[in-house]
């Protein structure tokens, strides 16, 4: 028995881990507004904001799962990223979808036992899911989302603008365009970091 109590505290995450896992979650923040931004403040075109996204974030996914090779690492870069969201005013399901996927993503993750990039990437592609969220919700609920958003502080011409703008068909295509933008940014991201890979004796 404390040879298996041993052996799970070397599993399980270190102070150091944390560390890191704290730095990358900064920096996957950064990327993921720098994505986000360009479509998030036009009413018409926010629907596409986990496209771009997604399409920045992949190197950074890959390399905190690389340094961090540990079950819970991207559990908690889901959690820091939902509580930002919840922090700044988004609606709920924005944080929720960032939490959740961060779960889910792991134990992708986990399956791979964080030493294959296929699972890595496919991660990131659960992962980037997480603002979908709010879209998913906005269709499922539109009145009830857009009475949400306005007590955030969003403004009315801005909610309404969105309701005039969404389509039918517009969530399937956020999905699939999230999941290729994430798919194309992991195998950038595997490309870049191919020698890190080597080193941890990441296989493709």
């Amino acid at each position: 028995m404390c040879a298996n109590k041993s052996n799970y505290k070397k599993r399980g995450l270190t102070t150091k881990d944390f560390v890191v896992t704290g730095v990358f979650s900064s920096i996957y923040v950064v990327f993921n507004i720098a994505g986000g931004i360009i479509f998030a403040p036009n009413p018409v075109l926010t629907f596409y904001t986990p496209i771009g996204m997604a399409l920045l974030c992949g190197p950074v996914f890959l390399l905190l799962s690389a340094k961090v090779p540990k079950y819970g690492a991207v559990t908690i870069l889901g959690i820091i990223i939902g509580i930002l969201w919840f922090a700044t005013g988004m609606h709920w399901a924005f944080g929720t979808g960032a939490i959740v996927m961060g779960g889910l993503a792991d134990i992708v993750l986990r399956l791979g036992r964080y030493k294959n990039s296929v699972f890595g990437i496919v991660g990131y592609m659960v992962f980037s899911l997480g603002p979908v969220g709010t879209y998913a919700v906005f269709f499922m609920d539109p009145a009830g989302w857009s009475k949400t958003m306005i007590s955030y502080g969003t403004s009315a011409s801005y909610v309404e603008t969105m309701n005039t703008a969404a389509f039918s068909g517009l969530l399937p295509i956020i999905v699939i365009g999230t999941l290729t933008a994430a798919l194309l940014s992991g195998l950038v991201g595997r490309k870049m970091l191919k020698r890190q890979f080597e080193k941890a004796g990441i296989t493709a």
